[in-house]
């Protein structure tokens, strides 16, 4: 049996991230195959779901940068520093991005701006800056990452999804967005700078820690997922 994309592109064999997402175990694969994501993938998600969803991922786009803005301070060296600054201007130009694909969703950006966060929302993101505040910079990247890399295995597990739906799927530029080349690279270049991080902060000898709040960050991340289906009353098709 081969094994599936998605175990083996994110990290090296025997490196960090691999062990982190081996450890989180059911939390991981209830983030990277939850009711929402297969709900994309078969196109059966209702529109006020991923309505609410996008809202919500335009709110917490706005503190991931800020959370990239921390990791220049507690960046390691001045070519992470370099790395990070440039990370946060790139999120700050997808915020724009983020509202122009809202608005092809009926999503005004006044809409959009005007929508208080939820609170699903408000813990995800202020555990992740209370992680940055309150470790290193692996500590940081470590809440990061879930997010990062998870996007990109969830839009693998989606493309071999033998239940997805190809033909009419209303939710295939999203698909597209995270199966595309430059997302999918990214994201091994961030699960390989998790590695190197392990290498140099000491990851083994933190490890019981930094799989603990891997863990917590694929929990929020389901949450997160799952308000999309609570606002849009569960799996009803695209209407």
């Amino acid at each position: 049996m081969s094994v599936p994309r998605w175990e083996t592109d994110f990290g090296a064999e025997g490196g960090l991230f691999r062990r982190l997402r081996a450890a989180a175990g059911a939390d991981w694969a209830g983030y990277t195959w939850h009711p929402f994501v297969r709900a994309l993938s078969d196109g059966s998600l209702s529109l006020k779901g991923f309505q609410t969803y996008l809202i919500q991922d335009y709110l917490f786009l706005i503190h991931f940068a800020r959370a990239k803005a921390l990791a220049v301070v507690k960046g390691e060296s001045i070519q992470a520093m370099r790395d990070k600054a440039a990370a946060v201007l790139a999120i700050l130009d997808e915020t724009k991005l983020h509202l122009k694909y809202c608005a092809e969703w009926g999503l005004s950006e006044a809409d959009v701006i005007a929508t208080p966060e939820s609170a699903e929302t408000v813990s995800y993101t202020r555990w992740v800056l209370d992680r940055g505040l309150h470790g290193d910079i692996l500590d940081l990247e470590i809440a990061l990452i879930p997010c990062t890399v998870g996007y990109g295995e969830v839009a693998l597990r989606i493309l071999a999804d033998p239940a997805r739906k190809v033909a009419g799927n209303v939710y295939q530029s999203w698909i597209n967005t995270y199966g595309a080349t430059d997302y999918q690279a990214m994201a091994r270049a961030a699960a390989a700078r998790i590695d190197a991080l392990g290498e140099s902060h000491g990851g083994e000898a933190r490890f019981a820690k930094l799989a603990a709040d891997f863990a917590e960050a694929a929990r929020l991340e389901q949450r997160f997922w799952q308000q999309g289906l609570d606002a849009g009353g569960g799996i009803v098709g695209n209407g």
